[in-house]
């Protein structure tokens, strides 16, 4: 049996930035909205990229969160990838003189634990950003983050020592889409957005990784919604997408919303089927062959994992992802962001 995360009470070395139900960012400690005019200055007074940081992770929780439970849910996953790195940083050789800084997005997620609070609150996600202006407020995050952190140098010349800032998204259920459709909106924003930008203007940005823990949304939904994602998105490396066959709320509530289909994080992701692999997930102590994660699209097996609550919670193991396993993932992608001949020589 695997060891669980611990809780990561104490930790608190991260910006937590708030969405309101429209999309908005708003003001710490208050509901008032930022003005879509101010967001760059907002975002400046609230995120400094230190020099020394060697990279950037920005986390969007999912479904069943108020404030308190999201900053806790934050905090207990930087606390477990600092953790786990600390404890075996051998098996990520690229990674020597990792420094992180971390970024929560908190948006409103609780209803009830029911196929009517799990609909509720996929129609709040889905016109947050396609009725309001969440997808223009994460782009500007990672956009601002892009513009602040020292790019890393990608390609042949990169030699011997690791430089530059990466940059990496991790979501979970709606939150994961968050971050899909804010990433999927350099190149083609939705209306919301492209009547806030300039005439010709585009977000520009690159993402080294995607990371979503059981995800809310169609199995081909990177074949048509997310499809910018992969054809002209900034991401330079993997969309990874955890799956359990445990997960009601994406096996069998998500088939009442989206015309009778289960959804990624219960089988993965099927479409484009020429870029999807699928691999299992492995132990937090074996190490995971580099070809199983090239793929634009990674499908994860954790069904033999994610399993907890499948007979006693009304969703299953739709939130059953907090393991050791899933932060050995995290940072193996993370290793796998450096240029292969960056340590190698």
């Amino acid at each position: 049996m695997t060891d669980h995360l611990p809780s990561g009470e104490g930790f608190n070395r991260f910006t937590v930035l708030d969405l309101d139900r429209t999309g908005n960012f708003v003001f710490p400690d208050s509901v008032t909205p930022v003005p879509q005019d101010e967001v760059s200055d907002f975002l400046r007074g609230q995120l400094i990229v230190p020099k020394n940081v060697t990279d950037i992770f920005v986390w969007v929780h999912g479904w069943q969160h108020v404030r308190e439970s999201a900053y806790k849910t934050a905090a207990r996953l930087f606390a477990a990838i600092e953790s786990l790195y600390t404890e075996q940083s051998k098996m990520y050789q690229h990674l020597e003189g990792f420094r992180a800084m971390y970024v929560a997005i908190r948006w409103p997620s609780k209803s009830a634990h029911s196929p009517r609070g799990y609909f509720r609150i996929r129609n709040r996600a889905h016109g947050m950003t396609t009725h309001g202006y969440a997808e223009f407020a994460l782009s500007h995050l990672l956009g601002y983050l892009d513009e602040e952190r020292e790019r890393p140098k990608r390609g042949p010349d990169t030699l011997m020592a690791a430089s530059g800032q990466y940059l990496h998204c991790i979501g979970h259920s709606f939150g994961g889409r968050f971050l899909a459709e804010a990433i999927a909106a350099a190149p083609a924003p939705q209306p919301p957005t492209l009547r806030l930008l300039h005439r010709n203007e585009r977000f520009e940005y690159t993402i080294d990784n995607l990371v979503v823990f059981q995800m809310a949304a169609r199995r081909t939904v990177f074949a048509d919604q997310f499809k910018d994602l992969l054809d002209t998105g900034p991401l330079q490396g993997p969309v990874c997408l955890t799956f359990s066959r445990a997960d009601r709320a994406n096996c069998s509530w998500h088939r009442f919303t989206e015309s009778g289909a289960c959804a990624v994080g219960c089988r993965g992701a099927t479409k484009p089927s020429d870029r999807v692999r699928t691999t299992l997930l492995r132990s937090s102590n074996d190490t995971y062959k580099e070809y199983e994660l090239s793929y634009p699209i990674v499908n994860i097996d954790a069904s033999w994992l994610y399993r907890k609550g499948r007979f006693t919670r009304p969703e299953g193991a739709h939130s059953d992802f907090w393991y050791r396993e899933s932060i050995h993932l995290i940072l193996t992608l993370v290793d796998y962001a450096r240029p292969l001949n960056e340590t190698d020589g």
